[in-house]
């Protein structure tokens, strides 16, 4: 695994260089293997990355017919809901380009949890033909308890070995989600944890400070096995962390 620490002065500089990052690699995954898949996040930060994809100066450069999106998680609401992740990327992209339907891949948040859980699975499977899904991007936020998608401390997602979509309950907040697994976010090409904010700054100084991946913190579990994995921050969320470790890169 490739670890890359990249960190921008501001929320602004770090949205638009993960979206020349994703134009990147959506291009050069589409001329070598002739389509991209790519797992999307929720929050905030990513929110405004869909958005800069979906400007007029950036939307023109993505061959929006090889590329096929993916959810790393979601909530159990209809799609329509507030809450929901692909609502959320519906508004900001989605509305925004001509990408084919058959090329939008959502977790149904609208049917049980382990319902929506089993029919993702079998999407994944059918999607990319293989044992192991491997995407080319996986985009992730992190909670302040170390959660990432929606592989949260002392759930029962954390431990699961093999399939590839599992549901989950999630005791603090009452709720149940549907969520990839670590096998699929440590399959990946590259990983991209996408991180903004002072609220973010004591969990990432937390984790980079970590010698073994803990269970407690979900997110330090992420290691893709053959790929790179990609921290990219604003100045607020990296304020606590050594900036002279080697990894450690500013623009």
């Amino acid at each position: 695994m490739e670890k890359r620490i990249h960190v921008y002065p501001n929320k602004e500089k770090l949205v638009a260089a993960t979206t020349e990052r994703v134009i990147n690699l959506i291009g050069q995954a589409i001329q070598e293997n002739g389509l991209c898949n790519i797992a999307l996040a929720g929050g905030n930060t990513p929110r405004e990355v869909y958005s800069m994809l979906a400007a007029n100066s950036y939307r023109d450069r993505v061959d929006w017919n090889g590329l096929h999106l993916f959810w790393g998680d979601e909530r159990m609401v209809p799609p329509e809901h507030q809450d929901s992740n692909f609502r959320m990327v519906q508004q900001t992209l989605l509305e925004h380009i001509k990408i084919p339907d058959g090329n939008v891949h959502r977790i149904r948040g609208e049917i049980t949890p382990e319902q929506a859980a089993s029919e993702y699975a079998e999407l994944l499977h059918n999607s990319f033909r293989k044992d192991s899904p491997r995407f080319d991007l996986i985009l992730l936020g992190i909670g302040e308890d170390g959660h990432t998608a929606s592989l949260f401390p002392d759930t029962d997602a954390i431990e699961e070995c093999e399939r590839h979509a599992v549901a989950v309950f999630v005791p603090r907040l009452n709720t149940w989600r549907v969520t990839l697994t670590l096998p699929v976010l440590n399959a990946a090409r590259e990983v991209i944890f996408l991180v903004s904010g002072n609220s973010k700054s004591n969990i990432i100084q937390r984790i980079m400070n970590i010698k073994q991946p803990t269970k407690d913190l979900p997110a330090t579990m992420v290691n893709p096995e053959n790929g790179t994995l990609r921290w990219m921050l604003d100045s607020d969320a990296a304020a606590l962390i050594n900036k002279n470790a080697k990894e450690v890169m500013f623009p």
